[in-house]
C-alpha cells in the first residue's frame, strides 16, 4: 500500500495533476486522463511508507529497497550492492545509529545502475555513519536517475532506519559491511530500507574462532 509521499517528490506530482485539472476544465478529457494517470505513477514512485525498524543491538539494516545483486569480500569488509528499479521505494535510510561523519558528492556518468562500472563512474554520494562501528555506503545514480537529494548533513545524529536521502528514479546502493559482522543476505534477495537486516555483529565466541 502506498504510504506518505517524499517531500522532494511533491513538485513532480503536482505538475501533471494540475495539468489534468486544467485539461478537464477545457474539455480535453483524454489528455486530462493521461496526465492524471502520470501523476498517480509519480506518486507511486515517490511513496515514502513508514517502516518497522528492528530494535535489537548489533544489527545493520538495509539502506535501500531493492534486490541484492552482488556480494564482494574486500579488505575493508563485505560490499553489498542493492539495485533499485523504478518500482522500488527510493527513500534511503541510515543502516546504523550514529553521526554522519562524512558525506562526499561525486559528479559522473549515468550508466545503468546494475552495470558494475556504475559504482566507479556514475554520479554518486558516499556517506560514512560512525556509531560503535563506521559503516560506509554510496548512493549511485542510474541511467534514469539524475539527482541525489541529501536530507542529512555531516555532524547530524541519526537513528537506525532514519530517512536520510532520496535518489530520483532507478539507482544503486553499495554498502560496506565492516569486519566483525556476519552478512545475512544473499544475491537475489529482496530487501526493504530500514527494516531488512543486512548483517549481525559476531558474538565473542565467533570472533575468538576466527
Amino acid at each position: 500500500m502506498i504510504g506518505l509521499i517524499a517531500k522532494d517528490g511533491i513538485p513532480f506530482l503536482l505538475v501533471p495533476l494540475i495539468g489534468a485539472i486544467v485539461c478537464s476544465l477545457l474539455g480535453w478529457w483524454i489528455l486530462g486522463a493521461l496526465l492524471f494517470l502520470f501523476g498517480l505513477l509519480l506518486g507511486f514512485f515517490f511513496r515514502d511508507p513508514n517502516r518497522t525498524i528492528p530494535q535489537q543491538p548489533g544489527l545493520i539494516v538495509s539502506p535501500a529497497d531493492g534486490k541484492v545483486i552482488k556480494l564482494v569480500n574486500t579488505i575493508d569488509g563485505t560490499v553489498v550492492s542493492i539495485f533499485l528499479s523504478i518500482f522500488n521505494v527510493h527513500v534511503n535510510r541510515a543502516p546504523i545509529r550514529g553521526v554522519v561523519s562524512s558525506q562526499k558528492y561525486r559528479p559522473g556518468k549515468f550508466r545503468f545502475a546494475f552495470d558494475d562500472r556504475a559504482s566507479k563512474e556514475n554520479e554518486c554520494m558516499t556517506w560514512i555513519i560512525k556509531g560503535r562501528e563506521s559503516v560506509k555506503f554510496s548512493l549511485v545514480a542510474g541511467w534514469v536517475a539524475r539527482r541525489i537529494v541529501a536530507w542529512k548533513e555531516p555532524g547530524d545524529q541519526v537513528e537506525q532506519g532514519d530517512r536520510i536521502a532520496l535518489i530520483r528514479f532507478g539507482s544503486r546502493v553499495d554498502m560496506t559491511v565492516p569486519p566483525g559482522f556476519v552478512v545475512t543476505v544473499e544475491t537475489g534477495n529482496q530487501v526493504r530500507g530500514g527494516s531488512s537486516i543486512i548483517a549481525i555483529r559476531k558474538s565473542k565466541s565467533d570472533r575468538s574462532r576466527n
